[in-house]
């Protein structure tokens, strides 16, 4: 790379290689002279107030890329499916969801594309729920030119990989509900856990095909549970009786359903006493009573995953130990917080 430099004077008429900024706190941060812009008499005064008493004209040697282009081909590789990228800003390249989904994030692989030198590829969390028109990444790189390998080498790392960022689109899954528990079942209290549980599901675009009630008996709510499958339900909540208390059947009667459990209690508070089974290919979530009282508990983080296709196994709900704390704030920010973005 050859760099000219040339006097703010002496620059009317020359063509700039790369954008200026300017940043006033509080008020504005962009780039009032862009690339390609042709130096006009009255710019001298505005370039000079942003300190810039010297422009320089780039020449590109051979194997040396523009940061614009760079970050061009960096976006490129890396959006996936439901991901699109805009143009260059400040030489940076943003992605964004094409419609509502889940993101996914192939962790090792962006880990990858950061170790090369002076590329850099920053993302939301894995696993966000996002909706269309969200910005999911940005990607540059760091010096206004970098050699063409290296952004071959992260245009390779991607090829490999497969993928690196996408959207997976929430499917319609019709969901059964089994709400157990004596009070409920004999009208003393009134069910708090349907309508929850409903809103939920409907933000998603599925819908609850039937709620059943059941007493603190293991056997009848095993055979609600497998009604509701045979019934066409694609995923299945059974709400209550998670405890150790002797009368909490829940865990027992899921088990008596002949699901498969993957786990029984979660790293995530609320939600520690959560069960996730497979009764065939139907998910099962055992839900405490904590998912009627709480904004955000476990259910939060599992159900997207569940409405996107994703099998959720055991290894999935270990891994929610590292940011499962919720702050029980005294207003519920989520999704906008740190619960579940370990």
């Amino acid at each position: 790379m050859k760099i000219q430099t040339i006097k703010v004077e002496d620059a009317v008429g020359k063509v700039l290689s790369h954008d200026i900024t300017k940043v006033v706190k509080g008020e504005f941060k962009g780039a009032p002279f862009k690339k390609g812009h042709i130096i006009k008499e009255e710019d001298i005064p505005e370039l000079l107030k942003l300190g810039k008493e010297n422009i320089y004209i780039l020449e590109l040697e051979p194997g040396d890329v523009h940061e614009d282009e760079a970050g061009i081909r960096l976006g490129t590789a890396v959006a996936g499916e439901g991901v699109r990228w805009c143009e260059p800003k400040e030489s940076r390249v943003n992605l964004y969801a094409d419609y509502n989904g889940l993101l996914k994030i192939n962790v090792p692989v962006v880990e990858e594309i950061n170790e090369l030198p002076d590329v850099i590829l920053s993302t939301l969390p894995n696993n966000t729920v996002v909706k269309s028109g969200d910005m999911l990444a940005g990607t540059k790189v760091i010096p206004l030119v970098v050699p063409e390998q290296t952004v071959v080498e992260a245009e390779n790392i991607c090829r490999r990989a497969g993928w690196v960022i996408k959207v997976v689109p929430f499917k319609e899954v019709k969901v059964g509900v089994v709400i157990t528990g004596n009070e409920v079942y004999k009208k003393r209290v009134r069910d708090g856990f349907g309508p929850v549980i409903t809103e939920k599901v409907e933000s998603f675009g599925s819908s609850v095909i039937g709620i059943d009630y059941a007493p603190d008996d293991a056997a009848t709510i095993a055979g609600k549970i497998k009604r509701m499958a045979d019934g066409g339900a694609g995923l299945i909540f059974v709400t209550g009786g998670m405890s150790v208390d002797p009368d909490d059947v829940t865990p027992r009667a899921i088990h008596l359903a002949g699901a498969r459990v993957e786990k029984y209690g979660a790293p995530a508070l609320p939600g520690a006493m959560f069960m996730l089974a497979y009764l065939g290919d139907v998910p099962v979530m055992g839900v405490p009573a904590c998912g009627m009282f709480f904004k955000a508990t476990v259910v939060d983080l599992i159900l997207p995953r569940l409405l996107a296709g994703e099998r959720v196994s055991r290894r999935d709900i270990v891994a929610l130990a590292h940011g499962g704390l919720c702050r029980s704030c005294s207003q519920c920010r989520y999704p906008n917080c740190t619960f579940g973005k370990g």
